[in-house]
């Protein structure tokens, strides 16, 4: 037996098609299937029904689980003994969701090269549901997911609670609501309740986050008016800031987009049954995967990063009409006055820079 061959059927047992895991490997498939022999040969035993389809037999069950095992184990070692012989080079496998790799990695990745340039980074984009067999089976070293149910092979660590907002330009505002747009902007930024923006069209996710929202009309006992729907937060992004309807936006995507935000966007915290509608972020990874100094390292940036994004605080009451700024409208976020002279907001941790009427709105 050598630790080539179980790997390999490791590898057939995911596919359990000859060709493709030979393709997938960049070896024959005549080199497969000969380390394949070798272990039933070893064993004395067949791992593989071959006929009418390729299936593991009950002793080729009990040799996978024992080749998860020691794959898993041999590459602790190769990282315990690299950490031994302080060799900078490795390979880290990391996975989340496109949207959230977008946000995340280059906030991360210009330190984490800079410190370890022969470290290789393998990413991987894809839905919670994927993500977590896939920390599993060794596939990624450690993804960040949406909360599901603890698993007892896992590790997790929780990374941030991610706000959902209720996100509308103003001028869309006051057409559907009228003279009662302002007193809704004054309630609905210490927390918005759907009953109040009913007249308001909205772009609707076919999403997790969706689903979420889709409870807080429910709750409101009414049906949104759609504008548009999406599997994409992207576009509702898009379509919000063109003025066309209102979308729900989390904070890491908020925070990501800051310099984009036009000024007259409304950006209210939404709840749900007086509560902040959020969605838990967490890091898995496995309980007894060994942690190289450079994995340590990118969790350490990583954590860094959803910590500060969690410390900023997105709500805002959007500039009006033009007329409205030229006649000195401020526009702050909630409980945060301005600075007193000689103070900068970022002393302060505020957001955005409020200046006179005629000044512009800096970001932080």
């Amino acid at each position: 037996m050598d630790l080539i061959s179980l790997y390999y059927f490791s590898e057939l047992a995911k596919d359990l098609h000859m060709t493709r895991t030979a393709n997938r490997l960049f070896i024959s498939q005549q080199t497969l299937s000969n380390h394949i022999q070798r272990l039933e040969d070893y064993y004395g035993a067949r791992l593989l029904h071959r006929k009418p389809a390729l299936s593991l037999t009950t002793a080729g069950e009990f040799v996978l689980g024992f080749a998860d095992v020691i794959n898993k184990e041999e590459v602790n070692l190769k990282d315990i003994l690299s950490d031994i012989a302080r060799q900078e080079r490795g390979v880290l496998r990391f996975g989340a969701s496109a949207l959230r790799l977008n946000m995340c990695l280059p906030a991360i990745l210009p330190e984490f090269s800079a410190r370890y340039p022969n470290v290789e980074l393998r990413i991987t984009d894809t839905v919670t549901a994927r993500l977590e067999p896939l920390v599993l089976d060794g596939t990624l070293d450690f993804a960040v997911t949406l909360n599901g149910e603890e698993h007892p092979k896992l590790v997790s660590h929780q990374l941030m609670d991610d706000q959902v907002y209720l996100c509308v330009a103003d001028s869309l505002l006051q057409s559907c609501c009228g003279e009662a747009a302002q007193a809704l902007k004054e309630k609905a930024i210490h927390g918005a309740d759907v009953k109040d923006f009913a007249e308001l069209p909205f772009c609707i996710f076919h999403n997790r986050m969706g689903r979420q929202i889709n409870q807080c009309f429910e709750a409101a006992n009414i049906a949104p008016r759609t504008y548009i729907t999406s599997t994409y937060t992207q576009v509702g992004t898009t379509v919000c800031f063109q003025r066309l309807a209102a979308c729900f936006i989390s904070q890491m995507s908020l925070v990501s987009q800051q310099k984009d935000i036009p000024e007259d966007i409304n950006i209210f915290p939404l709840h749900y049954k007086g509560q902040p509608l959020t969605q838990r972020l967490s890091l898995i990874r496995m309980k007894d995967r060994y942690l190289s100094h450079y994995s340590k390292f990118f969790l350490e940036q990583l954590f860094q990063y959803f910590d500060d994004v969690e410390r900023v605080h997105m709500e805002r009451i959007g500039a009006g009409s033009t007329d409205e700024r030229q006649h000195g409208a401020q526009i702050c976020p909630p409980e945060q006055s301005l600075p007193p002279p000689g103070q900068s907001p970022a002393d302060r941790g505020v957001l955005y820079e409020v200046l006179p009427s005629g000044g512009e709105n800096t970001q932080i």
